[in-house]
């Protein structure tokens, strides 16, 4: 379009594709769980263990205060 000319339905939809293909392999719970960017996926039969699990565990230990912001990725 930049150039001057008009995109056909076909030609649009190939540009496209590779972009589409990617988002859908890279938004399956597997590919985050492989590059260690999450803990894991829980079963869902196994959910309530693990949030039983996790509180148990968070409340071993006091929760001290902490200077510094929310670390995001």
């Amino acid at each position: 379009e930049r150039a001057g000319k008009d995109w056909s339905a076909a030609e649009e939809a190939a540009f496209k594709q590779p972009t589409i293909d990617m988002f859908e392999r890279q938004s399956h719970p597997l590919y985050a769980s492989a590059r260690l960017w999450d803990d894991g996926i829980i079963d869902p039969r196994k959910s309530r263990d693990v949030l039983a699990l996790s509180l148990s565990a968070a409340l071993n230990a006091p929760i001290e205060d902490t200077r510094f912001g929310v670390f995001r990725m």
